[in-house]
């Protein structure tokens, strides 16, 4: 099966998100062929080079969705030509297409810019209509007569989004949108719009695969639905977080636009969302919170699957390992003594350290033996710099160093380290370092590092956002976010209570195995792939459907995706031979005139010889173009 897998930000760049889930799903899936179409975020991304690639990859497809300075469109290969191949050329439109270009443009901006009634579904209003025929329109005039790039910044394109946002139906909020508003939506809006303008859409690109699987909603999902549109190719989405509450979040974590512009954005990727939804043929969220978002976008649960991220257990298992042997066995199995708590992951303000260290501070009065280590570094952005030093300030105001005696050395009881280190030199020692596991987010996607405390078989103490109780589902203890008391009440039970930590991070770790391992993740897609095959009409020769028109099993076999006549029909579909005529020839035979070999094994002569066809083999040999490999 040939799979056109689609990524924004992502794989094969050696940054980004979803890097390692795609390349476990390429590899682990040896049997299938992946086209790659990926979308790149930044100069720097491009800059960080690709992952080595599996053989399994046949072909790479690479598209900025950024703007350098100077306002012109480039890759990663010679200065201008990517960008002539986004953009068509740079060319402008004559009088026809610019009035194609207004009448969608301007059913996507009415779409956008008036909401739907209240208590209307998802996907069911006139808006939603409205949203697809311009989205559509807009696609099709991108494939016909280039890209939409100088359009979408043209003086024409703002004045069509200052008449939709004062129409009659528009919210007091999007009314409000002053000139610099339309500006600043007009730029969002052509970089989000970016992939309809791809050269992609042909017969030998998206048309020659037989499944789309968009890594993520968004932008990646993008080319899915105009090869569905443009080819009936079937698409699969894969979301581990869903684009849309993402953009809810920036937006209260405060961005450079105002209101206006942020509620404009809201609704088109609420639109975009739906549409996705409703095309796909399968959606796979990564756990029931995603599962339920998606569904208030308008996803049919009938066509959701939840499959859980696979994260690869082998790195945690001797830390898990000895934990099981040592709780056995009645004894500890924490390095650095059963009253150290552990806090892994990215210091930044949504992990609401501030509320952790309060937290123990509340410990510290019940054990004041008990140590919290604080394992991570900040992300990036002087925001996250910024909370960092803040925090260390705190713990410092907090737990002043204390020495055990009068000729010892004062230390802190709350320390900040980096993996990496001879002391703790990988992340499992991290989690192997603590006899409880603390996370204290007051927002959270997929807990990963909930998991990897599972897959160590460590009990602990969580906050309840995002999916942490689906992924904890019943091995640790949950306490409502924003509570500094109850969670250091509830790292004190635990602390207290060594046979049931033990018997905490036993069931954890068995449950962790059970759900969360590459393998389980593996053989979910490696029948969803088959399931969807088996469910999707033959979009070849008339000769694969029978006289109903329903697609022949086996009809078509695997060497017909090789370029050149390799294969013909089988004896059930070909016509039935005239018994008084010659013998028809054996597809094999030589064309007329040329000579046979005289005997079993003879070569045949040079002249007779069919060309080499151009396969795989040959793609990976010719020169690549701009943004192929």
């Amino acid at each position: 099966m040939r799979i056109g897998l689609l990524t924004d930000g992502g794989y094969p760049y050696a940054t980004g998100e979803s890097r390692l889930w795609c390349d476990r799903l390429v590899r682990g899936l040896p049997q299938h062929e992946f086209d790659l179409f990926a979308l790149s975020r930044s100069a720097h991304q491009e800059a960080q080079g690709w992952v080595q690639l599996p053989y399994q990859v046949s072909r790479v497809r690479t598209a900025p969705l950024w703007t350098p300075e100077d306002g012109t469109l480039r890759g990663s290969g010679e200065r201008g030509l990517l960008a002539r191949l986004v953009t068509g050329g740079e060319q402008s439109y004559g009088r026809r297409d610019r009035k194609r270009f207004t009448e969608h443009f301007t059913t996507l901006a009415t779409a956008v810019c008036i909401p739907d009634r209240a208590g209307t579904e998802a996907g069911e209003g006139p808006g939603a209509e409205l949203f697809t025929t311009g989205l559509y329109g807009l696609a099709e005039l991108a494939r016909e007569r280039g890209g939409l790039h100088l359009a979408l910044r043209s003086e024409t394109t703002v004045r069509i989004l200052e008449a939709a946002t004062r129409a009659h139906g528009t919210g007091r909020t999007v009314r409000s949108a002053t000139v610099p508003d339309h500006l600043a939506f007009a730029a969002e809006l052509e970089r989000a719009l970016r992939p309809l303008s791809l050269d992609w859409y042909d017969q030998e690109s998206l048309g020659a695969v037989d499944l789309c699987h968009a890594a993520s909603g968004g932008a990646a999902a993008l080319p899915g639905l105009l090869a569905k549109r443009f080819f009936g190719v079937p698409l699969l989405v894969t979301e581990h977080g869903v684009p849309l509450r993402a953009h809810y979040l920036a937006a209260a974590s405060g961005t450079p636009y105002g209101a206006p512009v942020r509620a404009l954005l809201a609704a088109f990727h609420g639109r975009l969302a739906t549409e996705i939804y409703r095309q796909a043929a399968l959606v796979t969220p990564g756990n029931t919170h995603v599962r339920r978002w998606q569904q208030r976008c308008g996803a049919d649960p009938a066509r959701q699957r939840t499959v859980y991220p696979g994260m690869a257990a082998e790195r945690f298992g001797p830390v898990g390992e000895d934990a099981e042997r040592l709780g056995a066995a009645g004894e500890g199995a924490e390095s650095d003594g059963p009253d150290t708590l552990v806090w892994v992951g990215r210091i930044e303000p949504a992990k609401d350290l501030i509320a952790l260290l309060h937290a123990f501070a509340e410990v510290r009065r019940a054990r004041p033996d008990a140590r919290l280590r604080i394992f991570g570094a900040p992300a990036e952005g002087d925001e996250a710099t910024t909370y960092l030093a803040h925090c260390t300030a705190l713990a410092a105001q907090l737990f002043p160093d204390e020495a055990t005696g009068a000729h010892t050395e004062g230390s802190s009881p709350v320390t900040f380290e980096e993996i990496g280190g001879p002391e703790i030199p990988d992340l499992a020692e991290a989690y192997g370092a603590g006899g409880v596991i603390v996370l204290s987010s007051t927002v959270e996607g997929f807990p990963v590092s909930l998991v990897e405390a599972m897959f160590c078989g460590r009990a602990t103490v969580s906050t309840d956002v995002g999916a942490v109780v689906e992924v904890i589902g019943g091995t640790g203890l949950v306490v409502p976010p924003r509570n500094p008391k109850a969670l250091g009440d509830a790292c004190v039970a635990l602390l207290r209570d060594p046979e049931r930590r033990a018997r905490l991070g036993a069931a954890a770790r068995a449950r962790a195995l059970e759900l969360f391992t590459v393998e389980q993740n593996l053989a979910a897609f490696r029948g969803i792939y088959l399931e969807l095959m088996s469910h999707t009409p033959v979009r070849r020769d008339a000769d694969t459907v029978d006289a109903h028109g329903d697609p022949l099993p086996f009809a078509t076999p695997p060497e017909a995706h090789l370029l050149g006549h390799w294969t013909q029909p089988g004896a059930h579909l070909r016509p039935p031979e005239d018994p008084e005529g010659p013998a028809a020839a054996p597809s094999w035979a030589a064309a007329s005139g040329a000579r046979l070999p005289d005997w079993p094994g003879e070569p045949e002569p040079e002249h007779t010889r069919e060309p080499e066809p151009e396969g795989v083999c040959a793609v990976a040999a010719a020169p690549a173009g701009d943004g192929d490999a």
